[in-house]
């Protein structure tokens, strides 16, 4: 009877067999095709989720002409970082120097940007070098609707680091016992005709291309704000570097991400001794901090005596009374800024800003984001070069990061030097060197990748270069340089161990 159910009613044997076996192996696949398709989904980088935006900034269009004043000792590198970051994610050209700086402590001119063949002729977006400010040359480089701004720091704050960067390259701090010694009497260390005195009196003020040596007044003074107001649109103060990001990112029309930052450059607090600078990387140093260093090994020596009482701190303000009235002037500025934007606003902006960046911290960096000694640090590409008599602390990566998100984070820390060289290889990817024929003048010819002929930057600008890097024009017979000294189609290339004492 059963067998007669199933043959007559239901159908034969096989029949069921086959429809059982349909079912297992439709089962297997969708099963399977689950486990494949969870397994190719990459993880969704925290760079890519709606924080990184931030509070709507309406209809803008984000800025991509920017030109960034890079001031001294004023948390600049940490800006210009940014401007890399965004730059590179979004393969905007950058005006970058021949070298590791623009012609500084020289003028600007727009024959030291790298690639450059005159006015209009290239379109660079973002410039940020260190440069010693030449509107006029930098409106060669830069478009019309260029958006300028920069940043001040509190004179005193800024003698402080530069007295501890530049101990031993500017000759008013290197002869000082102490910087409360120099505070005491500036005069009787400084000789505004020795080379690098520059960094020791109104820095601000020199590096926005004016006087630094001339004597106070109110007129004067007042002027040189007046030609800053003109041509800047937003000048950041250092101390409230969080307020000034925010008002960056509305001005710029940027996501929040993109202000973001781990403070780079920074020197460590305390005390300790500081071991000689070997190796071609310590020229590199030196020139992107835009001083000289002398050949061979120097010895062992103790971080200066930074500090200050008060009357030597107001001391301070006198010698430095032109960048005193700048940070005054730009300051009161700055908070009527803020009081446009409001308060209530800016604190919630400002709070948002510092979580995403303890978030970003946690996920980048490894020990939560504590800054570490360079020797401590693993991965030799993103140690922060060493130059002057304190140290200067890097990062970490945090280990096990997906590919994307390492990526975003690796561009939050590497140093001002190493990722100028990165985009510098990625805007000028296949130049390389001819070496001179034998009966020719020893001559590294620098040739690029459409064939033209290219020069090495050998100026006397603090930015000699190692290692034969390539200049960024065509030379043309006869041509003189913008200090006059005449340009050769052919530049000896300049190699570390063959060129002795300072680099220039």
């Amino acid at each position: 009877m059963l067998r007669w159910l199933v043959c007559g009613r239901l159908g034969p044997v096989w029949m069921w067999k086959a429809l059982l076996l349909f079912v297992a192996i439709a089962f297997a696949s969708q099963l399977l095709g689950v486990i494949f398709s969870k397994s190719s989904v990459q993880p969704r980088s925290i760079f890519s989720s709606p924080d990184a935006q931030g509070p709507s900034l309406g209809p803008c269009q984000p800025h991509t002409h920017i030109m960034f004043l890079k001031t001294h000792k004023t948390a600049s590198s940490t800006v210009l970082n940014m401007l890399y970051r965004f730059g590179e994610e979004r393969n905007l050209m950058f005006a970058l120097p021949m070298g590791y700086q623009l012609g500084y402590p020289l003028p600007f001119n727009a024959h030291r940007v790298k690639g450059y063949r005159g006015p209009r002729v290239a379109d660079f977006h973002i410039m940020g070098n260190h440069m010693r400010f030449n509107k006029p040359e930098v409106e060669k480089v830069m478009p019309a609707d260029t958006f300028y701004f920069s940043i001040v720091r509190d004179p005193v704050a800024l003698t402080e680091s530069s007295f501890a960067y530049y101990k031993e390259v500017a000759p008013a701090f290197r002869k000082a016992k102490s910087l409360g010694d120099f505070a005491d009497d500036p005069k009787k260390y400084y000789d505004p005709r020795l080379r690098n005195n520059h960094y020791a009196r109104n820095l601000l003020w020199y590096d926005f291309g004016m006087d630094h040596n001339a004597n106070y007044s109110i007129p004067l003074a007042q002027h040189g704000e007046d030609m800053i107001r003109r041509t800047f649109k937003l000048i950041l103060v250092s101390e409230y570097f969080d307020q000034s990001m925010i008002l960056l990112r509305h001005a710029l029309c940027w996501p929040l991400d993109a202000v973001v930052s781990f403070s780079l450059n920074a020197r460590q607090q305390k005390p300790s001794s500081i071991g000689g600078l070997s190796g071609s990387w310590v020229n590199k140093a030196a020139a992107a901090a835009g001083v000289s260093v002398r050949a061979g090994h120097s010895q062992a020596k103790t971080a200066p005596n930074l500090s200050l009482t008060e009357e030597q701190r107001e001391k301070l303000r006198q010698w430095n009374a032109l960048d005193w009235h700048l940070y005054k002037a730009f300051n009161r500025s700055f908070w009527e800024e803020i009081n446009r934007f409001g308060h209530t606003l800016m604190e919630q902006e400002v709070a948002l800003l510092r979580t995403r960046r303890e978030v970003l911290a946690q996920v980048c960096l490894r020990d939560g984001g504590k800054p570490v000694e360079s020797h401590r640090i693993r991965d030799k590409n993103i140690r922060p070069f060493q130059s002057g008599l304190v140290k200067i602390l890097g990062y970490e990566l945090q280990p096990g990061l997906d590919n994307a998100t390492r990526t975003a984070c690796l561009r939050m820390i590497r140093p001002e030097i190493q990722y100028k060289d990165l985009l510098d290889a990625k805007q000028f990817p296949r130049a390389t060197v001819i070496h001179a024929q034998p009966g020719q003048q020893n001559q590294g010819l620098i040739v690029a990748a459409g064939g033209s002929l290219l020069r090495q930057d050998l100026s006397r600008t603090g930015d000699r270069l190692v290692g034969g890097e390539p200049g960024g024009r065509t030379v043309e017979e006869g041509e003189r340089d913008w200090d006059g000294s005449r340009l050769m189609r052919s530049n000896q290339t300049l190699t570390q161990g063959k060129h002795k004492g300072r680099l220039r």
